[in-house]
């Protein structure tokens, strides 16, 4: 790794942090105190502050290679029961996807088609901002059947990864987006691509609203807009606590697809969305 080597991501209540060779510099205020996902991380976090944020992220580097040249890139297991990884994962096993444009620390925009690669880039990554090339990772991301999009930049830009996508043969594709403007742009790039709106703790009203029309599938995180808005326009709500919202046929296809992988019992019943638990982060921001 060189001298520029930072990577900048917003995890655990949207809690920014820069990491650079390997090492967590800075750590921002987070946003919010609990979450119902933080505390059954690898390393939970059961009130969330900028010490315990720091440790969690600590604690990944040091497990996986997270924003190092010796990241792992692939895994099998689930992490969570609807994340968006997972979800993809179902799609690709299913055959109803036959590729996924994600952000992968150390590589940027990354185009993947096999479960085990989206898992391993996907899974335990959350809100990457910005990142910086690691040449050992892109090779190890190449040797896998990755495709990254902008291995002298590794610049996040997902519209440019749908249309290499659609250039390399992908018809069927699932895009990550962190902001509303790439899920618009996306959906203009490809309007028959599956929109996946992540890392959506702090979204303004607007921005929300902006997601409800363009993405296909909406992760609530720790957001407020995302549940009063998007909610009670979704065709099918996966979780309570931290729900997953499925705003299209599309979107509620994929889902209920994941449901047939899972091994456990689940419930399923008609109802007014969204549906609550009590169990939401707090606050709610």
């Amino acid at each position: 790794m060189t001298d520029q080597d930072e990577h900048i991501i917003e995890a655990i209540g949207r809690c920014r942090m820069v990491i650079r060779n390997g090492v967590v510099e800075e750590v921002g205020e987070p946003l919010i105190t609990e979450c119902p996902l933080a505390k059954r991380f690898a390393v939970p976090v059961e009130t969330i502050t900028r010490e315990s944020a720091l440790a969690n992220i600590a604690g990944r580097i040091q497990a996986f290679g997270m924003c190092r040249e010796d990241r792992e890139v692939l895994a099998m297991a689930d992490f969570v029961g609807f994340g968006a990884s997972e979800l993809i994962c179902g799609g690709l096993r299913a055959g109803l996807l036959d590729a996924a444009v994600l952000a992968c620390d150390g590589a940027g925009s990354i185009i993947v088609a096999t479960p085990e690669l989206v898992q391993g880039t996907g899974g335990r990554m959350s809100g990457l901002v910005s990142t910086t090339p690691i040449p050992d990772v892109i090779n190890r991301l190449s040797e896998a059947g990755g495709l990254v999009v902008d291995p002298a930049g590794a610049s996040i830009d997902p519209v440019a990864a749908v249309r290499r996508a659609q250039k390399q043969g992908f018809r069927h594709l699932a895009v990550t987006v962190a902001t509303a403007d790439s899920a618009m742009a996306v959906k203009q790039a490809d309007p028959g691509a599956l929109v996946i709106a992540v890392h959506t703790t702090g979204l303004t009203d607007d921005d929300v609203k902006v997601l409800a029309k363009n993405a296909d599938i909406i992760t609530s995180c720790a957001s407020r807009a995302v549940r009063e808005i998007a909610g009670p326009l979704a065709l099918l709500q996966a979780g309570s606590g931290v729900p997953v919202f499925a705003m299209t046929h599309t979107g509620k296809k994929l889902v209920l697809t994941k449901c047939v992988e899972i091994n456990t019992p689940l419930y399923l019943a008609g109802a007014q969305l969204p549906v609550t638990s009590g169990r939401e982060p707090k606050p709610l921001v």
